[in-house]
């Protein structure tokens, strides 16, 4: 029982980090362009979700009948699930442990669920307890920005692979009317910028440097 639960926290821990980086190239490369002639999800999610929830007020829901583009079609989750799993095959069979499979399983399902929800949080807030926590706040700022300049900040829930593979972004580099509210965070090009007002530059508007 103790080497079960030893190697299926070894799949566990593997898979949140191996989720992170199928997130990213997932959302990169097949949701924000087609792949070939399948172009399912660039148009569900490029095309659709990104012109219905923009980096200002529209970041959260405005119309009802746009609720549905937030969440991935319902037949997605089993479909990501098995692809992330694939990866994990191979270290299982080294490791002569399929244990790791349940431990990898637990976590891809994990992380796809989070990923569903905090998203549905993000668009359409309503002062839940996890919007509550400093997590979601990072997360949800790290996500504006992602809507703002849709070639960074891919990772929606465990950002490691935007770290490492340079897509990354903390703040904006330039002004821009972003969306507010108490969950989402000032993401400026300076941390002294205060929220944006009815009067702030127009989208696209550089800032003077420091001290010019």
């Amino acid at each position: 029982m103790q080497s079960f639960l030893f190697w299926s926290a070894v799949g566990f821990a593997i898979s949140v980090v191996m989720t992170s980086f199928f997130e990213w190239a997932i959302h990169r490369f097949v949701m924000h362009k087609p792949v070939g002639k399948f172009d399912y999800a660039f148009r569900a999610h490029a095309v659709v979700h990104h012109k219905v929830f923009k980096a200002d007020h529209t970041y959260h829901l405005v119309k009802e009948s746009d609720k549905e583009t937030i969440p991935m079609a319902w037949w997605n989750g089993p479909v990501l699930i098995m692809l992330a799993q694939i990866p994990m095959l191979p270290v299982a069979l080294l490791a002569g442990q399929w244990a790791i499979l349940a431990g990898s399983l637990t976590a891809v399902t994990g992380y796809y669920v989070v990923y569903e929800y905090i998203h549905w949080c993000m668009h359409l807030p309503r002062k839940r307890h996890i919007e509550r926590s400093g997590i979601f706040f990072r997360l949800n700022g790290h996500h504006l920005l992602h809507h703002r300049y849709m070639h960074k900040n891919f990772n929606v829930v465990f950002p490691l692979a935007d770290f490492f593979m340079g897509t990354l972004l903390l703040r904006s580099k330039i002004k821009f009317a972003q969306a507010r509210g108490p969950s989402v965070p000032n993401v400026q090009p300076h941390a002294e910028v205060q929220p944006p007002t009815d009067h702030e530059a127009p989208e696209g508007a550089a800032l003077p440097a420091p001290g010019i």
